[in-house]
């Protein structure tokens, strides 16, 4: 049995057997392996670009300010008629460079020569009758100078009828009785017509006067007329003129929309200048803006021309931030509120010589990347002026 054992499993028999000389096998177990270097050739690399790039973060934190959130600005006229009216004839094309005061498109002018030889005919009918007027006053003058020479005659014949009445009222009396008591009524009824006579003429006088007044007055308010129809064909002409819309600036012709045969109204948009004065506006956080003064230099790198780098100078700040400008600013004044970075706006300008370099590839509304260097000397000057100054 002791055969079979060993037989059928000889290892532990060994094992045992074997037992003090099983050790120095277990010692001769193999070591741990070397690092590999290019492991940590990477790790390093990978530290030292970490380190550069957080330094870099750093020191541009520190000594530069700058924002994407920036775009070229410009003065966009828009171009109106100032009548309505059929377009007859369009005189620009899309970007084209137009000067001041060039005709952009001419209206139909058919309806004002209509309105201006009416205002025309009215004037001369007025005229006319200020020229009646003056010889009814005229007339009514004459009649007024008639009348006063009837009143003169009448006077006389009044005074001569008095003079008669006293003579016949010497001559019958109770006393003597040299005439009738006839002839005396008679004398007294001539006396007593000729002062009515009197009285007539002087009425006649009266009114004479009164219809060179009411003429006079007539004779005014028709040159009055006169003076408002001659304004509104003034006018009539102007809007005449009115039929050609000009060009109110010089600049590049955009967002055309008039075209031949288009009735328009006044004030509807017909094209857009858009004027070579360039800027860009950016808009910066708020905590960005405690180093940045007017005056400092400011490098600006349109997206669309990156090879293109422009040097401006920061012009002024907005006096309100983005915000309260919206159309609908939000309101913080609530119970749920949540602190949110402002950002204001700041015109930049850019040098005219570099704007014209450019060759109209400039336009409003391009992105920019604007990138202020803090630490430079004449931005360090411009920053310290406004802080010498208070400290005067």
């Amino acid at each position: 049995m002791s055969a079979n054992l060993n037989k059928a499993d000889p290892q532990p028999l060994a094992a045992v057997a074997g037992g003090p000389a099983a050790a120095p096998a277990n010692a001769a177990a193999p070591a741990k392996a070397p690092p590999n270097k290019r492991v940590i050739g990477i790790v390093a690399v990978i530290a030292l670009i970490a380190i550069g790039v957080g330094g870099r973060m750093w020191y541009r934190s520190h000594y530069y300010v700058e924002t994407e959130n920036a775009f070229v600005s410009g003065h966009v006229t828009p171009v109106s008629s100032r009548v309505p009216g059929v377009v007859t004839k369009v005189l620009v094309e899309d970007n084209q460079v137009v000067a001041a005061g060039a005709v952009i498109a001419e209206l139909d002018p058919a309806d004002q020569r209509v309105k201006i030889e009416q205002i025309q005919a009215q004037i001369a009918s007025a005229e006319q009758q200020v020229i009646q007027a003056d010889a009814t006053i005229a007339q009514t003058r004459a009649q007024a100078s008639g009348a006063q020479a009837q009143v003169a005659q009448s006077q006389a014949a009044l005074q001569r009828s008095r003079q008669d009445a006293e003579r016949f009222g010497q001559l019958y009396n109770t006393q003597m009785k040299a005439v009738s008591k006839a002839e005396l009524d008679a004398a007294n009824a001539a006396r007593a017509g000729a002062t009515a006579d009197v009285a007539a003429r002087r009425e006649n006088v009266l009114a004479a006067q009164a219809q060179i007044a009411a003429a006079q007055s007539a004779r005014e308010v028709l040159k009055a007329q006169v003076k408002v129809l001659q304004t509104q064909l003034k006018d009539a002409r102007q809007t005449l003129g009115y039929n050609q819309v000009i060009a109110p600036v010089a600049g590049r012709i955009g967002k055309r929309s008039v075209e031949v045969g288009a009735r328009v109204q006044p004030g509807q948009q017909l094209a857009a200048i858009v004027q070579d004065d360039l800027w860009v506006t950016a808009n910066f956080k708020e905590t960005q803006l405690a180093e940045l003064a007017p005056g400092q230099q400011v490098h600006v790198e349109i997206d669309a021309l990156p090879k293109h780098p422009l040097m401006g100078r920061l012009d002024s700040f907005s006096p309100a931030s983005g915000n309260q400008f919206a159309l609908l600013p939000a309101d913080n004044a609530t119970g749920n509120f949540t602190k949110i970075v402002q950002r204001v706006p700041v015109k930049i300008t850019l040098r005219p010589e570099d704007v014209k370099a450019l060759n109209t590839r400039l336009a409003p509304g391009m992105s920019a990347l604007v990138e202020i260097k803090l630490n430079s000397d004449a931005n360090k000057q411009v920053a310290g002026q406004p802080a010498v100054a208070a400290a005067r």
